[in-house]
């Protein structure tokens, strides 16, 4: 399973660890991701999903995952969430 977040992309990250002697060694940075069940008003169902924190902050923001989907670009969306966001914008059209 990928380490990348569903509905930001947000992935790992290469960096150093630096000692107190400026020693360099290579690490990674991984995401904070949490397995979560996400739920769309329009559907009626919930989704499970493999999302970092802040995404799940954002999604609070915008007022769930309906409007997050709605603004959000289809390049940074995995292609389960884009088959998600199809379904949820031919529901509203309809």
């Amino acid at each position: 399973m990928a380490r990348r977040c569903e509905l930001t992309g947000k992935g790992v990250q290469a960096g150093n660890n630096v000692s107190h002697a400026k020693n360099r060694s290579r690490r990674r940075f991984l995401p904070n991701l949490c397995n979560v069940h996400l739920m769309s008003e329009t559907l009626g169902q919930s989704f499970a999903m493999r999302v970092c924190t802040r995404a799940l902050k954002s999604v609070e923001h915008r007022g769930g995952l309906d409007a997050f989907l709605a603004k959000s670009k289809d390049a940074e969306l995995s292609p389960k969430v884009l088959k998600i966001k199809r379904l949820i914008a031919k529901k509203v059209a309809a």
